[in-house]
């Protein structure tokens, strides 16, 4: 426990050093034809502090992908920010936290980006890259999802820490 909390209080010494904002990451990403994010660069702060944390590359865990609809079936998603809830550690980050992000439903399926994470137990925020990922094509929108949105019949997803969004 004492680790964690050293672990966290460095990544708020890194943050106020930090010339930049992890929320600025979310701007200006290009889309595909589709209407889904294309590539993007992980910014080396949200990397360097990910590394401190043990969020290494491939690590995942349960989230909550919408904290306004928790458990409810199906949820609808609306492109632009999200908040989701961190259901079990990822790295040296306890659950349950909070995850900023972003939603584009432009494509075949939902694509989330997360870029920040809050630590419920106190601290600020911090800076990440994560993806909401499940597998069997589980993230695909329903038909009846209008413009703008999507309609999945899962609450829940992975998500799995990037070095870079593809």
């Amino acid at each position: 426990m004492a680790s964690k909390t050293l672990a966290l209080l460095g990544c708020v010494v890194v943050l106020v050093t930090a010339s930049g904002c992890a929320g600025t990451a979310t701007r200006g990403v290009s889309l595909r034809p589709d209407g889904s994010p294309g590539p993007e660069e992980c910014p080396a702060e949200s990397r360097k502090v990910m590394n401190y944390l043990r969020m290494f590359v491939g690590e995942s865990a349960w989230v909550q992908l919408d904290a306004n609809q928790t458990s409810v079936r199906p949820i609808t998603l609306y492109d632009g920010n999200i908040e989701s809830v961190l259901e079990e550690d990822l790295g040296l980050l306890e659950a349950p936290a909070r995850l900023y992000g972003r939603v584009w439903t432009g494509g075949p399926q939902v694509a989330i980006r997360y870029y920040a994470a809050q630590p419920m137990n106190g601290g600020e925020q911090i800076p990440i890259c994560a993806v909401a990922r499940l597998g069997l094509g589980q993230l695909r929108k329903r038909a009846e999802s209008k413009p703008g949105t999507a309609i999945l019949d899962v609450p829940r997803a992975g998500v799995y820490t990037v070095n870079e969004f593809r």
